[in-house]
Order: C-alpha cells, then structure tokens, then sequence
C-alpha cells in the first residue's frame, strides 16, 4: 500500500440505507477525496443503498445473505460478483456480513465501525446495539473506527479513529448522530490517505507517512 499514488477504484459493500455510500460519492465528486466507485452490492435487496448507486449510474448489485445456507457459499457469490470490477479496495460501510478476504483482498478491505474498537466491537455489535450497550456500560467517551479487515469481526489493522463525547442525558439515537458524524469525516480521510500512498501496514499495525511533494 505504501508508495502507491493512483485513484482507486472501489466496491461499496452496504446492507442498509447507504447514507455512508452518499457521503463518499459527495466527497468523490467534490474533487476532495480521488477515486471512483466502481460497484455497490448489497447483502439485502432491500437496501436503499442501491437506489442511491443506481441514481448515479454506478453498478448495484444484490448478493443476499439470505439466499446462502453459510458464510462460505455467500462469500463465493461475492467475490464472484466483484470479479468483473477489477476494483483496487472494498469499502465495507454498514455491511452486517464476514467479508471473507481468501488471500487477495489483504490490506485492501476497510470497515467503519461505530465504537472505539477494540471497545464493543466484535459479533453481535452492530447499529443501535452498539449505542445501547456504551450506554449501559456508563462509559464517558465511544467514537468511530476505520480499519482494515481480517477474519474476525470488527478486527484488524486500525488506519483512523475518531472520539466523541457520551453525554449523561444521550439516547441510542443523540449519541448515534455524534458518531455519525465522526464516521462521515474519518471514511472519506481513510481513503485519501490511500490514494495518496501514505498508509503502511507492518505487523498488524497501520503508520501514516507524510505527504511527499508532488
């Protein structure tokens, strides 16, 4: 990943609303962040995501969980489906499956999550049960992570971490705005700081280069 300076082209991989998808492409096509997204897939027909791809001519494709009897036939049909994109990094944003990375995705495959992982991360904390259960847990400060994947959930190489306060009177939903709003900032910022070739990754860990003059 080090050293490399190229626009990548990126698989958005979501289950939900695409509200992340929305932020990316408005950050792409402000010239801000470089890179183009060249499929979105789904792991429910009914994400709205793909509605949002398909406004902008972007390829939206349907690989759903449901339809697959285990984890490994799913992940088949996946990496079938991006197989013609020949895209340079997945994006997993508001992806609620194992993407498998089977020895080619390797340090190129990040997933937002909405905590300060390693803190309530991990199988079962996702969307709303992440909030309830930092606020149960009277924690002062949650936040949002982007990282590169492995073969566990919500692990692996952290690349940008951002914290916000939890506030004694916050609800799932006022404490799910501010780390919202964390994600729309670190997601965009992650993938700069890859098309600008400044992210190493050495023994489980990420470091930030410096720019380097044009």
């Amino acid at each position: 990943m080090t050293g490399e300076r190229k626009a990548p082209r990126i698989a958005v991989l979501l289950s939900g609303n695409g509200t992340s998808l929305e932020n990316l492409l408005e950050h792409i096509e402000s010239g801000d962040v470089p890179g183009e997204v060249g499929v979105v897939i789904s792991s429910r027909a009914d994400a709205y995501g793909l509605e949002r791809a398909r406004r902008r001519g972007i390829p939206a494709e349907v690989v759903a969980r449901r339809d697959y009897p285990d984890l490994d036939a799913f992940n088949d049909a996946l990496h079938a489906a991006l197989e013609p994109h020949a895209v340079d990094l997945v994006a997993l944003l508001g992806f609620l499956s194992l993407f498998q990375l089977r020895g080619r995705y390797e340090g190129r495959a990040l997933n937002v999550h909405p905590a300060l992982i390693p803190a309530f991360s991990g199988t079962g904390f996702y969307g709303s049960r992440v909030h309830e259960a930092v606020l149960a847990a009277g924690v002062k400060l949650s936040g949002a992570t982007v990282h590169f994947i492995d073969e566990e959930y919500d692990h692996g190489p952290i690349l940008l971490q951002e914290a916000v306060p939890v506030e004694a009177d916050d609800t799932p939903d006022t404490l799910a705005a501010r780390v919202v709003a964390a994600e729309r900032r670190l997601v965009p910022q992650a993938i700069r700081l890859i098309a600008e070739g400044r992210v190493e990754i050495k023994d489980g860990r990420t470091r930030i280069l410096p720019p380097t003059s044009p």
